[in-house]
């Protein structure tokens, strides 16, 4: 093994401190002899970006094997743990019964481990595109699966819809409110910024196509996610929320006041698909299996999404 150059110990240090190793990585472990003056005879380990230097004696050569191994076992346990480990980032909407779902594949697959990320779908693709670690992406919405997709950053091969939902009004309101055409009656309306949340942009689309956008564009509280917007509905800082089914059943105090017809925005799926480096995890490839069996979809149903 060459040996590479190493910045020389400087002058004042004494045996047991550190140096820095600029000029390259040091190999873990790696033992460095020092042959100038005056500190000839002492040797170094190399301790990944620093040297630990001592004087070369029998209980110092024992030390530095012992700090080898350890070394060692450390790194080879952390990249075991990194191997089993799964990251997802999932639409804010599907918390509930994601949490379930890993919780059941944990289960049955011993040793493998979930980073989660939850959130609006832009926000989550942005940071994906931003670099960062993601091996499953669930969107809810198309739109943002798309986006990366013309990036590269996603497995075209692994994208499909994993579920469906529905657009509902819920609030805590004692108003009659039985459809769009009811809303532009009340004080304030909450919906998930259409600019990076899916379901703001289905209840825009009602808003438009039922013809009472003009008349609440100014009574409309934007929300970071659809969890947030029905916070502000189940709180009563607000009459109502244009939000998920599904988060709507989920809701202490707000109920569901009516149900937006299906006609008045496109239809709401989440596409589900392996992130450019989730498609070559072997653990990612199998949950994405596990996420379209029929186990996994009978947990949806009983969340009230709609499956295939």
């Amino acid at each position: 093994m060459e040996v590479p150059e190493i910045t020389p110990i400087p002058s004042e240090a004494k045996s047991g401190t550190t140096v820095a190793a600029r000029r390259f990585k040091v190999p873990i472990g790696f033992r460095y002899q020092q042959l100038s003056l005056p500190f000839k005879g002492r040797v170094g380990v190399g301790m990944g970006e620093r040297i630990f230097w001592f004087k070369e004696n029998p209980i110092m050569r024992m030390l530095t094997r012992t700090v080898t191994l350890a070394l060692c076992g450390i790194l080879f346990l952390a990249s075991s743990a990194s191997a089993g480990e799964i990251a997802i980032a999932v639409a804010a909407s599907l918390k509930e019964v994601m949490n379930e779902l890993t919780a059941q594949y944990q289960a049955r697959t011993p040793g493998v481990a979930f980073r989660k990320n939850y959130g609006g779908s832009g926000t989550l693709a942005k940071q994906i595109e931003n670099g960062a670690p993601s091996d499953l992406f669930i969107s809810a919405s198309p739109d943002w699966m798309d986006y990366l997709k013309q990036r590269k950053l996603v497995d075209p091969a692994s994208v499909g819809t994993f579920a469906g939902n529905v657009l509902v009004f819920a609030g805590t309101t004692g108003a009659k409110v039985a459809g769009m055409r009811d809303l532009p009656a009340l004080s304030r309306v909450a919906i998930g910024s259409p600019k990076s949340v899916p379901a703001g942009e289905y209840a825009l689309e009602a808003m438009n196509r039922s013809g009472v956008w003009k008349q609440l564009e100014k009574k409309l509280v934007m929300a970071r996610d659809v969890r947030e917007a029905l916070m502000y509905a189940e709180r009563g800082e607000v009459d109502g929320a244009l939000v998920y089914r599904t988060d709507a059943l989920l809701a202490r105090k707000a109920r569901i006041l009516f149900t937006v017809p299906e006609a008045l925005h496109t239809p709401i799926v989440y596409p589900v698909a392996l992130t450019a480096a989730g498609a070559k995890k072997v653990e990612a490839r199998a949950f994405l299996r596990f996420l379209h069996s029929a186990e996994a979809k009978k947990v949806l149903a009983r969340y009230g999404f709609s499956v295939k």
